[in-house]
């Protein structure tokens, strides 16, 4: 059985994900974790809008929601593009732009 997969955050998402409360930091972690050994997270759903393979790890806890955007279709590598915490139901459209545009810089980067 191969290890786990590295992850490489992109941008500020470390950062950012860094300053979530301290349960929600450990829940990322865990959930990062089941990623990196090829399982999926407990809770998340596609970002098929803003590219394939791109999914959002979703986090509930006592401080409120907070939303993991990473992609895991190359074989070699987790990449997380954005960490932040989701204010309202509908996720701004800056966050998506951001995530649009470290995914794009990624496949520049990677290539198809």
């Amino acid at each position: 059985m191969p290890g786990p997969k590295p992850v490489d955050f992109r941008g500020s998402s470390l950062d950012d994900l860094r300053a979530f409360p301290l349960a929600a930091r450990r829940e990322a972690g865990h959930q990062l974790d089941q990623v990196q050994h090829g399982q999926e997270p407990d809770d998340w759903k596609p970002m098929a809008s803003i590219g394939k393979g791109v999914k959002e790890i979703r986090i509930r806890d006592a401080a409120g929601a907070f939303r993991i955007i990473y992609v895991a279709k190359w074989v070699d590598v987790v990449y997380v593009l954005h960490c932040f915490q989701k204010k309202t139901e509908k996720t701004r459209k800056m966050d998506l732009d951001l995530v649009a545009k470290r995914y794009r810089e990624l496949q520049k980067e990677l290539g198809p």
